[in-house]
């Protein structure tokens, strides 16, 4: 089992950055997918971003393409987002999380483990 804690959240302007990070005890990192995924207030858990173990493959949904990075440091246990030209769509709770299986996914019910959130509120 592995628990994720993520950290970086705060408060941006519109058109600022942000970077999350998404630490991991237990286990090592290197054994899992990883996801980023946000919710917003009276709204779904949405997919935003997908690595696969090595980082060699990544996925974005297209509201965040070409503003947001996934990256990840298996030998510090952590993986990161990137977060760019923020918008204020882009305010929500985000959250990481971890698949076991090998493959990526940006269903949340395909991931195993999850962390508590980070808050990102982008003002206008």
């Amino acid at each position: 089992q592995v628990q994720l804690v993520e950290s970086g959240g705060g408060l941006v302007q519109a058109g600022g950055s942000l970077r999350l990070s998404c630490a991991a005890s237990g286990r090592t990192l290197s054994a899992y997918v990883m996801g980023w995924f946000r919710q917003a207030p009276g709204k779904e858990r949405e997919f935003v971003t997908t690595i696969t173990r090595s980082g060699d493959f990544t996925y974005y949904a297209d509201y965040v393409q070409d503003r947001f990075a996934v990256s990840r440091d298996n030998a510090k246990n952590t993986v990161y987002l990137q977060m760019n030209s923020l918008k204020s769509e882009d305010t929500a709770v985000y959250y990481c999380a971890a698949r076991k299986a090998a493959d990526v996914s940006s269903r949340p019910h395909e991931y195993d483990y999850w962390g508590q959130g980070t808050p990102v509120t982008v003002s206008s």
